[in-house]
């Protein structure tokens, strides 16, 4: 008899969903957690049962292992499996689910102790014999002490938190002016996110290369790995695109670093799936970056080139059973690459998006593509959590195949409601350097820095303002029908601040063309098919993907998407603005305001920081002046255009 007979998932989102699919094969009944915000939530439709546990913050429901414990109780659950993020890497919390009478699909507590810690787990490595990155770990969290160091590391560097994951906690540091506001940042959010602003000292290795290895381990002493994966593709240290096998790694180098994973996860008798993480360089050198002890993100690439489902070798693991193959059994076939889905703008700062879908549809059909995702159609992105809406996967008898694949794949699964990272994913992964495998994890970031032109926003040519007027027209339901003459919806639209008029021309009920300022732009023969506007230009068949919400007209054709909507006459012209306001550019928990009423500041110091989306905004002052009020406090929660801080200028 199985000891798992249902199964309850400690997180939200695509990776409850994925979960949840493998547990319903094995005949594991599932239950869902979720907060307010999540009531709606797809992972909360496709579960058994859910339970739930407090409210949007997660702090108050996702991060509360009390209540999660209780709700496995009360539903009778045998196992808790915590996904990743959230309390995945919690010691305490696995402790807990064991008080508990509950299987925790996860690695032993002492192992995650062990490595939580990045100091600790640093420490361990070099015991271990495997090597890790010159840095700082020591007890003294001074700001004097990390100076001392960093003198004797040199700079670039990195400031890491401790028992951080996922790029929280994580500054560059280019000289030592940096590193003391480096440092409180760091601190800060590593409180945030862990409860611990422990921080260490990492040497920054140069046009580098993240590099993991999947290791799998179970309690009868056996542990392999499954191969790398190249995480090199990242953004402010959180990964984009990710990719296995790596286009860097060799057979003998892979040997190398394989052996290295294993031990270092037999050093703390580790049992389950693990990732170790090292950093490279570019003559294959090689340092222990940490190892976190849950799936990643990015598992289905393994899962892709190895033909295994690691949930269910979790799940089995966990249960008691002894892994499946030995490492000579294992084999990598072809190639899988991994994009990211998230809200938010790539050419706004990569700023973080939320509201309702109104149109996405990832089930695919294309070959060798696989969609993971947590959000439906008329679900909702919240700013509590996590800006990630789904993993496209595509995989591919070599290289080349998988990335034409996986930008076919995005291409043909638009998103409208929200603003993604779609176009610059497709940019990314067309790029020369990533088509040639040299990315590195800089590479993003200095795009940003030197304003690339892979950061330029798409602008709405003649011809998409014509497609829109097509849709309006061919939307009309014959209120511009005619059995005679011919008639003509015209209308004016915008579209990110571009404005054009827009005609369509209405013959016996058929649109015969579109005009845009009065120019012709598309000939006849234009129709709906589903969601799909079909015409005929340049002597062959073209097609966009369209819908109407509201008011507003999305198309997206060639992977690019836009958003039309007519003009409103009342509104009021966009005010200059106002340096004397300081407000939350998007909704989030306000983390930080550094003045007090009556303080002096002056033009470019920082103000305020709202946290939203896993990442934090820093707001400064655009003028001197004087703090006349603080309007929200550190610890409350701001909505996009709130006022945080009455600054009277020039005081």
């Amino acid at each position: 008899m199985k000891r798992i007979r249902t199964l309850l998932i400690a997180n939200r989102g695509e990776i409850a969903c994925r979960i949840m699919r493998t547990a319903k094969r094995m005949g594991i009944a599932t239950v869902a957690v979720y907060s307010d915000a999540d009531r709606d939530a797809l992972h909360v439709r496709e579960a058994d049962r859910a339970v739930r546990i407090g409210g949007a913050l997660p702090k108050d429901s996702y991060l509360n292992g009390t209540a999660i414990i209780a709700a496995a109780k009360q539903t009778g659950a045998d196992a808790v499996h915590p996904g990743y993020g959230f309390l995945s890497e919690n010691a305490e919390f696995a402790a807990a689910c064991a008080e508990a009478g509950l299987i925790f699909v996860g690695p032993p507590v002492d192992a995650i102790y062990a490595m939580g810690d990045k100091a600790r787990a640093r420490q361990l490595m070099v015991q271990a014999g495997v090597p890790v990155v010159p840095g700082y770990d020591g007890a003294e969290q001074s700001g004097a002490a990390f100076a001392k160091a960093a003198g004797k590391i040199g700079y670039p560097l990195l400031v890491k938190a401790a028992a951080g994951g996922g790029g929280r906690g994580m500054r560059r540091v280019d000289d030592a002016k940096r590193l003391g506001p480096a440092l409180d940042s760091a601190r800060r959010e590593a409180e945030n996110a862990f409860g611990d602003g422990t921080l260490l000292l990492e040497k920054l290795v140069t046009d580098a290369r993240h590099i993991e290895f999947q290791v799998f381990a179970d309690g009868h002493g056996n542990c392999i790995h499954l191969g790398e994966r190249d995480c090199s593709s990242q953004r402010r240290h959180q990964k984009v695109i990710e990719e296995a096998p790596s286009p860097f790694v060799d057979a003998a180098l892979r040997a190398r670093m394989g052996a290295d994973a294993v031990q270092a996860a037999l050093s703390v008798r580790y049992r389950g799936a693990g990732t170790v993480e090292f950093i490279a360089g570019q003559d294959g050198s090689y340092y222990f970056l940490e190892m976190n002890t849950r799936l990643q993100v990015e598992h289905p690439v393994t899962e892709e080139i190895t033909g295994f489902d690691l949930v269910e070798w979790q799940l089995r693991i966990a249960d008691g059973e002894a892994l499946p193959v030995t490492q000579d059994e294992v084999r990598l076939t072809g190639h899988a690459i991994e994009a990211r889905l998230y809200a938010e703008d790539p050419f706004d700062g990569f700023r973080p998006q939320a509201g309702r879908i109104a149109y996405w549809k990832p089930e695919s059909v294309l070959p060798g593509v696989r969609i993971d995702n947590g959000v439906a159609q008329g679900g909702e992105v919240t700013p509590n959590y996590d800006p990630m809406v789904a993993k496209i996967i595509a995989r591919g008898s070599n290289r080349d195949e998988a990335i034409g694949r996986l930008i076919e794949a995005l291409k043909e699964h638009p998103l409208f409601g929200i603003r993604t990272n779609r176009t610059f994913l497709i940019r990314l992964a067309s790029s020369p350097e990533f088509r040639a495998g040299e990315m590195t994890t800089g590479l993003i970031d200095q795009w940003v820095e030197r304003f690339d032109k892979m950061l330029e926003r798409p602008q709405a040519a003649d011809e998409d303002f014509a497609l829109a007027g097509a849709v309006i027209a061919l939307s009309a339901k014959g209120g511009w029908f005619r059995s005679t003459g011919t008639a003509m919806c015209p209308v004016i639209l915008v579209s990110d601040g571009e404005r054009r008029q827009v005609a369509a021309s209405i013959t016996r009920g058929a649109l015969a063309g579109v005009t845009v300022g009065g120019k012709q732009m598309l000939p006849g023969e234009i129709c709906f098919a589903g969601d799909r506007l079909n015409w005929i230009a340049d002597g062959g068949a073209q097609s966009a993907t369209v819908q109407v919400d509201g008011c507003a007209i999305y198309l997206d054709r060639d992977g690019v998407s836009f958003v039309f909507a007519e003009p409103d006459p009342l509104a009021a012209r966009p005010k200059p603005v106002d340096p004397s306001r300081i407000v939350a550019p998007v909704s989030g928990l306000v983390r930080q305001v550094s003045v007090k009423a009556g303080d002096k500041v002056e033009a470019g110091q920082l103000i305020a920081v709202v946290e939203a989306m896993k990442m934090e905004n820093a707001l400064y002052a655009r003028a001197a002046g004087v703090v006349e009020a603080v309007v929200i406090s550190a610890g409350e929660q701001a909505k996009a255009g709130d006022q945080i801080v009455v600054l009277k200028v020039g005081g």
